[in-house]
């Protein structure tokens, strides 16, 4: 994966001191990132989706057929299973195209286009909708119908109402008698979000309440956020009231929990904050007691509840009041949520304590106490109008507020890590205007070791390669991420690693376009530096191997290629070698249920192994959340795709600095500050994309 040429150009220098090369001299991308990226953009096509549904058809050991497959792919988006939905959907595509069924084929797209659109891939949703269109259907009101409604719903979520409308319209003239009240509920939702509260009006008086109990509760809901767009508080407050009151069955927390948001919302419209933050706290501790599922009545009826929200109100709230242990509390609870949702009992094999784990939040007083001095906490909590941080010391909890919301902040970090991608000068300024922004405010001190609990776009931003005219935050600061705080507290205090071999898993025998020799060097040689190790390259490197030897050593290395899901982060995969057990990787979701209590250290040194679908409650979920989950105390992985001879470099002056004695953070931060002293590595580009997750306390002494 290496990036077939070095940077040779003579280069500008600039105000910051360090000198790189201009944009106008690095006009192409390197080509680890142009595959990476081709090779997510093929991953949903048409093409490759019918192309991965011949190789599923072809493993099933009970083949069923087309329309079975369709109704199986309803089902799975029903319970949130996107990607087993998209799979069983693919299956039904391959046969229709097989057998000439444009019937088939165009159910399999509407069902794609559903499973898409219930996982917020809204471009991929629209374009399956569009193409079920585009073919002849037997039932227009069972293929076509739908497909609107999908382009409607993506339309409210883009805030297009003419359009939305338009389709709903369209699935109206379409749609069976069993179809109809829901594109009417979601067509007059989508008249109340939008500003139109008479023709939002004139729909809900014309239809009845459901009689399906989730489906009235989504009713009761609409009625009652109508009511707030005629400017009504006051009738609107009955209605969410009553909601409270009747809130029954294995339901009643999540009815609860969006009538409590909706009075939160009357009572602020009324400017009641008092009452107001009441609520909020009230829907807060019903998201606390919900039983983590899937609820595609939010999607069927165009509500797009968003659980995130109401933790972000609460947390606002608070602040406004001037409770700032009591927010930074909130904003742990929002990231405990946003893993149990994600899991909802998915995980093949996990642990039965792994939700009690999920659901566990610390205290401010339990934090702190389990710092020692010289470390911070520095954890961030996005909104749509503030970014909040709070830096937690053992004898001190200070709270900040930074003026910028949520899309701003994302689209300084895209541009920062777009720059990096590149390899652009203008990287510099993008850091310093970072660093600003988001460490300057905090007052740290340098020295400090800075424990970050990133949030939302937050996530992709390596805080090593912020700057100011003193140099890189890294140079002044060692860094670990966590996932929260309390996720930081509880693996600090694990028991202590016993002494292990390193297992190493380098170059497995892929497709040749995917081979590292690079990586091959670099397993034998960190294999080296240990009095144990057993090292897999090539064949040897299966996913038959890995869960072999996986937890059995005490530091786990792997270089190999990783792959982003971004429909579903459960499915993520590291590309193993193939073997007569099957298919040569493994996914996330297969690790959070293995054991890895022993193992001090996973490195995954591949392409974007840090990177997850960030949910919007807090976290990239994917290998870091199911290595730390089975076990492992520790974690190093990459945020973009990285370059052969550099990693190679990094990865063998950290594992040197730990044969040293160093302990893990300190080992990271000497590693980085190495690689960056070299001339063909200056740009942060090949020395940043790694960060250490986990127990930065370790010290792996190898001999």
């Amino acid at each position: 994966m290496g990036l077939g040429r070095a940077l040779t150009v003579a280069c500008a220098a600039l105000s910051l001191g360090v000198p790189f090369c201009s944009d106008a001299q690095i006009t192409d991308q390197p080509p680890s990132l142009a595959s990476a990226l081709a090779r997510q953009r093929d991953a949903e096509s048409l093409k490759s989706l019918s192309t991965e549904g011949q190789l599923l058809f072809g493993r099933e050991r009970v083949k069923l057929g087309g329309y079975q497959y369709c109704s199986q792919a309803v089902s799975l988006a029903d319970r949130g299973e996107f990607r087993q939905s998209i799979r069983a959907a693919s299956k039904a595509l391959y046969l229709g195209q097989r057998s000439g069924d444009a019937n088939l084929v165009a159910s399999s797209m509407r069902d794609l286009a559903i499973a898409y659109s219930y996982a917020g891939n809204l471009d991929r949703a629209e374009e399956y909708a569009r193409a079920a269109l585009a073919q002849e259907a037997k039932e227009p009101s069972i293929v076509h119908a739908p497909a609107h409604k999908v382009l409607g719903d993506v339309a409210v979520r883009r805030g297009r109402t003419d359009e939305a409308v338009s389709h709903y319209q369209r699935a109206l003239d379409l749609a069976s008698e069993r179809f109809r009240p829901l594109v009417e509920i979601s067509l007059a939702n989508a008249y109340a979000a939008a500003g139109q509260p008479a023709k939002a009006r004139s729909i809900y008086d014309r239809i009845p309440p459901p009689e399906d109990p989730a489906l009235r509760h989504a009713y009761e809901r609409g009625v009652g956020q109508l009511l707030l767009a005629e400017n009504r508080p006051g009738d609107a407050i009955e209605v969410f009231q009553g909601l409270v009151a009747s809130s029954s069955g294995p339901d009643a927390e999540y009815q609860r929990l969006w009538a409590y948001e909706g009075l939160g919302r009357s009572y602020l419209a009324l400017n009641n904050a008092p009452q107001a933050a009441a609520s909020y706290a009230n829907a807060v501790s019903s998201a606390d007691a919900l039983r983590a599922r899937f609820r595609s009545e939010e999607f069927k009826s165009a509500l797009f509840g968003n659980t995130q929200q109401v933790f972000d109100r609460a947390l606002s709230l608070l602040i406004a009041n001037g409770e700032v242990a009591a927010a930074f509390n909130v904003s742990e609870k929002s990231r405990s949520r946003a893993l149990l949702d994600l899991l909802r009992e998915r995980v093949p094999g996990a642990k039965a304590s792994l939700q009690t784990q999920a659901a566990t939040v610390l205290d401010v007083a339990q934090i702190q106490g389990a710092l020692a001095e010289g470390e911070v906490i520095v954890e961030y909590h996005t909104t749509d109008e503030k970014l909040f941080a709070w830096t937690v010391r053992r004898a001190s909890l200070e709270g900040f507020e930074i003026p910028i919301g949520r899309k701003a902040l994302a689209s300084s970090v895209e541009r920062f890590k777009d720059g990096m991608l590149a390899r652009r000068a203008t990287v510099l300024e993008d850091a310093a205007a970072l660093n600003e922004l988001l460490i300057k405010p905090l007052k740290l001190t340098a020295g400090e070791r800075l424990i970050i609990v990133p949030h939302g776009p937050l996530h992709y931003l390596a805080f090593q390669a912020l700057r100011d005219a003193n140099g890189y935050l890294i140079e002044r600061h060692p860094i670990v991420f966590e996932p929260s705080a309390t996720v930081a507290v509880d693996i600090v205090q694990r028991a202590a690693r016993q002494a292990g071999p390193a297992v190493a898993f380098g170059n497995p025998a892929t497709e040749a376009k995917y081979a590292l020799p690079g990586s091959e060097r670099e397993v034998e040689r960190i294999g080296k530096l240990f009095p144990e190790s057993r090292v897999f390259v090539r064949q040897e490197a299966s996913r038959a191997r890995f869960r072999e030897y996986a937890g059995t050593g005490r530091v786990l290395h792997v270089a190999a290629h990783a792959e982003v899901d971004e429909v579903d982060p459960l499915f993520s995969r590291i590309l193993l070698a193939t073997d007569e057990t099957g298919p040569g990787f493994l996914e996330a979701r297969e690790i959070f249920g293995m054991e890895m209590g022993g193992v001090s250290l996973v490195t995954l040194s591949a392409c974007e192994s840090g990177l997850g679908k960030t949910e919007s409650g807090d976290e990239v979920v994917g290998f870091n959340r199911s290595f730390l989950s089975a076990g492992a105390s520790g974690l190093v992985s990459s945020l973009w795709p990285v370059d052969d001879d550099s990693t190679e470099f990094l990865m063998t002056a950290m594992y040197t600095e730990l044969a040293r004695g160093a302990d893990l953070v300190r080992a990271m931060q000497q590693a980085q500050i190495a690689a960056m002293k070299r001339p063909r590595f200056q740009h942060p580009f090949f020395w940043a994309p790694f960060v250490l997750i986990g127990d930065w306390r370790q010290r792996l002494a190898t001999q």
